[in-house]
């Protein structure tokens, strides 16, 4: 459950999906989002369209926390969780090595369903 494509004219051009963070029973409704939109379509809506999906059916589905690390730099990723109820929690310090070798710092952000108490 909950993993979304987005296509255009028959490709896709983005997609999202949860992951579960523990196989601990008390940690069972909270699971981490991935989100990639392609180049060709960001700055669209195309995140947040199905970032707001995404978070309907993670509800739908029982799930209490959503979470995710985002790169420190990627301003239009940590703009468009914020616009969808997440708030930043944490920094970890290069915690993420990039193909190219290159070292990222991320931002932890979660969100607490307001539905499910």
């Amino acid at each position: 459950d909950c993993r979304l494509v987005a296509e255009e004219n028959g490709e896709v051009i983005g997609w999202t999906a949860l992951s579960a963070t523990s196989s601990r029973p008390v940690y069972r409704g909270v699971v981490e989002v991935s989100l990639y939109v392609g180049e060709k379509a960001r700055g669209k809506g195309v995140g947040k369209a199905l970032m707001q999906e995404l978070i309907a059916r993670s509800e739908a589905a029982g799930y209490w926390t959503l979470m995710s690390a985002v790169f420190a730099e990627n301003a239009a990723s940590r703009a468009l969780h914020k616009a969808c109820g997440f708030r930043e929690v944490g920094y970890r310090e290069k915690i993420a090595v990039g193909a190219d070798g290159k070292w990222h710092d991320t931002v932890l952000i979660e969100r607490r369903s307001p539905v499910i108490q």
